[in-house]
């Protein structure tokens, strides 16, 4: 999990860094600017941002909405600005800043993180219609040559797949390859007969 921290003053998020860092926290980057952050956060992938509410660029719903969904957002802000929020989507922490909180607060956000990252992990990837199209030929063409229902020809591919240790997309080109070369063959050695 990577974390920045996002002040306007450096030294502010310098002095965030170190309580993490004692806290057992690895911060990856520090920065003054939302710009920065997101360039950081692009570079990084996902993570846990810390920010306060105003930036020396933009304000913390800019830096949110510029995010990508892979980040959770600590906000520490004064109890007026909390209080100002138009979302529940962020965490807040109000100011004077109280390090039991911080660490209180990144440890709810760690076990968050983790579980949405858990269950982005486990949500099946959409196909693109190439795909898609592949997967239906190997069916198709498992369906021909097996003499298979399609729903035996899924499992078919599927069995195959695990078996091979290869990935569906991987086994249903391989099979379409395979028959459709021996089809090719067949249909040509076909047409040699004819000749003679």
């Amino acid at each position: 999990m990577n974390i920045l921290v996002v002040f306007p003053k450096i030294e502010n998020a310098k002095s965030v860094r170190n309580i993490l860092r004692k806290g057992g926290y690895t911060v990856d980057a520090v920065c003054s600017t939302g710009a920065q952050a997101l360039q950081a956060a692009n570079d990084l992938d996902s993570g846990i941002i810390i920010c306060t509410y105003r930036l020396a660029d933009m304000i913390y719903s800019e830096l949110y909405e510029y995010l990508e969904p892979r980040y959770e957002m600590l906000l520490i802000a004064s109890k007026s600005q909390i209080a100002q929020l138009e979302t529940d989507a962020v965490t807040c922490l109000p100011t004077p800043l109280k390090v039991h909180e911080l660490l209180q607060a990144m440890e709810l956000l760690s076990e968050a993180f983790q579980r949405k990252r858990k269950k982005r992990r486990q949500a099946p990837r959409m196909r693109s219609a190439q795909e898609k199209h592949a997967i239906a030929q190997a069916k198709a063409l498992v369906s021909q040559h097996m003499h298979m229902t399609e729903e035996e020809a899924h499992r078919y591919l599927q069995k195959q797949s695990m078996d091979s240790g290869r990935g569906l997309m991987e086994t249903a080109q391989m099979i379409c390859s395979l028959w459709s070369d021996s089809g090719a063959e067949k249909t040509e050695s076909a047409g040699h007969k004819q000749d003679s």
